[in-house]
């Protein structure tokens, strides 16, 4: 196969609708518009949402709950998804996300809970930690930092 033989696939290139070209073309006179009316008219038409003066449906449904603006968001690790690394080594962010564990670190960080089993000796750094993450990381012979 050449790059001078490829082509789109039969039915991916249509030719542009021209409207308003003549009677002749089919699409003349009104211009596929139909006759009169807002539809019809230059600039014409409603805004996305607008119900024809009936309480839209974003009105008409109730509002529910709240945003908390001072919720502190963290990237939750299990103590399970550390097994992966090597005896001895030091458990970053940086490395987590090298890792694959996890796809992003949230604003406040990154905060370990216990869940799961740890056999390797780790020394973890995150910004939090639950009281059974640390049980675990410690009774492996493992550190947990608080950074």
């Amino acid at each position: 196969m050449d790059i001078q033989t490829l082509s789109p696939a039969p039915g991916a290139k249509t030719k542009p609708k021209r409207i308003g070209r003549g009677i002749g073309s089919g699409m003349g006179k009104t211009s596929t518009k139909g006759h009169k009316g807002q539809w019809a008219r230059s600039g014409g038409g409603v805004r996305p949402g607008f119900e024809g003066g009936q309480m839209p449906l974003t009105r008409r449904l109730p509002k529910r709950g709240f945003t908390n603006i001072y919720k502190k968001i963290y990237t939750v690790v299990n103590v399970s998804d550390l097994e992966i690394f090597d005896n001895e080594s030091v458990v970053t962010a940086q490395a987590l996300l090298d890792a694959g564990i996890v796809k992003k670190v949230e604003a406040y960080g990154i905060k370990v809970l216990g869940k799961g089993e740890l056999t390797k000796k780790l020394t973890v750094e995150a910004k939090k930690f639950s009281k059974s993450a640390i049980d675990i990381i410690e009774k492996a012979g493992g550190k947990a930092e608080v950074k």
